[in-house]
């Protein structure tokens, strides 16, 4: 993920000007970044200490989302069917 591809994400998610840490942000850099990676493990199949980053950033994204769920509802629900994640 470069960093311009990051900062759009930043810009989309952000709650507010400046805003880099909040639930939304977090969630959709992740969600980012797992799909580069599932784009890379389907041609480098072998590559087990990729798969090993991806199952950690699969976990804390589902973590952050469990988070979310039990803080606001809707706002899990909006991030969810932003980033067309299934849960």
């Amino acid at each position: 993920m470069n960093k311009d591809s990051k900062l759009e994400i930043i810009t989309e998610y952000a709650q507010s000007e400046g805003d880099t840490g909040s639930i939304e942000v977090q969630v959709a850099i992740l969600t980012g970044r797992i799909r580069e990676l599932t784009d890379h493990l389907k041609v480098h199949r072998k590559d087990t200490h990729t798969r090993v980053g991806l199952l950690r950033l699969v976990g804390r994204r589902r973590r952050l989302l469990n988070y979310l769920t039990r803080k606001d509802v809707a706002r899990y629900r909006a991030i969810i069917g932003g980033l067309g994640l299934r849960r």
